[in-house]
């Protein structure tokens, strides 16, 4: 299954961070939080990225494409053509990854619209922003969607407040939705989707489009918005202080996403 991830924002409330690169790159205990995430979706077996690329985009094709290099310690003799001795196993090899120029000013809704194309023939697809990480059950996520059979789930989160707010009956049909409203209780859309393939008949594809409002609206409306509740760890890097939190988690060994070895 594919899974398709946000990788167009510059960062701009974490400028001390994130000068001349985009906002996925920024660093975790020394790889880009877009790694993370990918290294996360790869543990439940979705080895398959869309990139939807806006903001200084180069720097993340030229990260992957010396991936080898940017992720391993190596010996090179100099005057040798070619001779380079790299000293580290390559864990990811299996990932397939599509980078895909979406606008550099596009918002979220037509970044989505413009990698149609690359969705092929799969009905369902991921989605998430290029900048949270979460220790949400992708399996569980997975199975709670395909049994409502609805065009879009969401992960409900409960995070500190200025976020926007979710509202749901109890069987999970979202009844409304408020993006970043001035005061908020309950859950927020945490940014870990799964969608159906008919996502797109709600995506128009002017540039100007945001997901998280038209479209959501509309399919609040028809009752095709569902929300599967998460109560683990969730975490976004908006400002310096989540970043040095972040950083911090993984430092400790203590990060509740990082599953692997």
């Amino acid at each position: 299954m594919k899974v398709v991830i946000l990788c167009g924002g510059q960062g701009t409330r974490i400028r001390d961070v994130t000068d001349n690169i985009p906002k996925p790159m920024i660093p975790v205990g020394g790889f880009p939080i877009l790694w993370h995430i990918m290294k996360y979706y790869s543990l439940f077996g979705h080895n398959e990225f869309i990139l939807c690329l806006g903001y200084q985009g180069k720097v993340i094709k030229d990260y992957f494409l010396n991936y080898k290099v940017n992720t391993s310690d190596f010996t090179i003799k100099l005057g040798d053509k070619g001779l380079v001795n790299f000293h580290n196993k390559i864990d990811e090899k299996d990932w397939k990854i599509t980078f895909a120029e979406t606008g550099e000013k596009t918002m979220t809704g037509s970044r989505i619209k413009k990698i149609e194309k690359y969705i092929g023939e799969d009905q369902t697809f991921m989605l998430t922003y290029g900048d949270g990480l979460s220790d949400v059950d992708l399996n569980n996520l997975l199975a709670f969607h395909s049994n409502h059979k609805r065009v879009l789930t969401l992960t409900g989160v409960r995070p500190a407040g200025r976020f926007g707010e979710i509202k749901c009956t109890d069987e999970g049909v979202i009844s409304e939705f408020n993006e970043k409203p001035q005061a908020a209780e309950g859950r927020i859309n945490g940014g870990f989707f799964v969608c159906d393939k008919r996502l797109f008949k709600y995506l128009d594809g002017s540039d100007d489009l945001v997901f998280e409002k038209d479209p959501m609206m509309k399919l609040v409306n028809d009752k095709q918005l569902m929300q599967y509740n998460h109560n683990g760890f969730w975490q976004p890097m908006d400002t310096l202080r989540e970043y040095l939190l972040l950083n911090s988690l993984y430092e400790k060994n203590s990060a509740p996403w990082k599953k692997w070895k």
